[in-house]
């Protein structure tokens, strides 16, 4: 899939999805979209991100809503 950019560490937010081992997680920055807020206006904010980890991260997420979670069978 190319997700180089999302990270996971159970030392780093908790083991969330996280933006090249920062404390910033995939969740952060899909908030912040979804609030309207513009790729210009997050990579101000948080000026060590780059634009291709919004990307990424909005990439990880769409992926994540489309995957299947299957219910255990019961024994």
């Amino acid at each position: 899939m190319g997700l180089e950019r999302i990270t996971f560490d159970a030392n780093v937010m908790g083991g969330k999805p996280c933006i090249r081992g920062l404390r910033v997680t995939v969740g952060t920055i899909v908030g912040l979209i979804a609030a309207g807020k513009s790729f210009a206006e997050i990579l101000k904010a948080y000026p060590y991100l780059e634009e291709q980890d919004l990307r990424e991260a909005l990439s990880y997420a769409a992926w994540r809503v489309e995957e299947i979670e299957l219910p255990l069978a019961a024994a």
